[in-house]
């Protein structure tokens, strides 16, 4: 996936300027471990407890295998995400896992995790999507298809791919997933990468605000 790298290298950076003392980290949809091992990476000195969810055993016994160095913050956990009670989070990952949830669960997954988080806390939320218009969607997907062809993917390689996961992956709208996050508690969303259709946000719930001596 183009930029993927990238975005793992970020999750880092984002864990270390948002990830709050004795709070938990949450990594939804973990596959072989590579976000819940960048947000270790950036936790520092930091206090948290951390926990990785799957519904694959295989994928946590490769993301575990893949975790030796940091086996002693990433608690590994086989579940649904769906059906996870998130409390006292800073940060919380659904790194391209969301589009694989019918979309009429969405919201109520993603309501669940602004409630649980802290004041100030984020969420960093990864997805393919669709453009806004069916024109600009057939021009990225074909810029994707050729970056495919150009890391050596052949044409039946990627026409076989895109069938494959035509009914499974079910992409949406940024303009969707930014009011949906919004209907749902964040108050802001920010888009902070994009290349072609894939784009990874930071949606943030408020922090307290500070109390002020009144005048009267």
């Amino acid at each position: 996936m183009p930029g993927y790298a990238d975005i793992i290298n970020w999750i880092a950076i984002l864990t270390e300027l948002h990830a709050q003392t004795n709070t938990s980290l949450c990594d939804l949809g973990c596959s072989l471990g590579s976000s819940a091992n960048a947000m270790a990476n950036g936790l520092g000195d930091k206090d948290c407890g951390m926990i990785a969810i799957d519904n694959s055993q295989a994928m946590l016994d490769k993301a575990t295998a893949h975790s030796s160095r940091n086996a002693n913050r990433i608690h590994f956990r086989l579940d649904d995400i769906r059906e996870v009670d998130i409390q006292n989070a800073s940060l919380v990952v659904l790194n391209f896992t969301l589009q694989f949830l019918p979309r009429e669960e969405r919201a109520e997954l993603l309501g669940k995790i602004a409630k649980g988080l802290q004041p100030g806390g984020i969420l960093i939320l990864s997805e393919k999507i669709q453009a806004e218009t069916p024109d600009e969607d057939e021009r990225l997907i074909e810029m994707h298809h050729a970056f495919k062809r150009s890391q050596g993917y052949s044409e039946l390689e990627v026409s076989q791919k895109r069938s494959a996961l035509e009914n499974i992956l079910l992409p949406e709208k940024l303009s969707t997933h930014t009011q949906r996050l919004k209907d749902v508690g964040f108050t802001s969303v920010d888009c902070w990468f994009q290349c072609f259709n894939f784009v990874s946000m930071v949606a943030r719930v408020s922090p307290i605000a500070p109390m002020t001596d009144s005048l009267t």
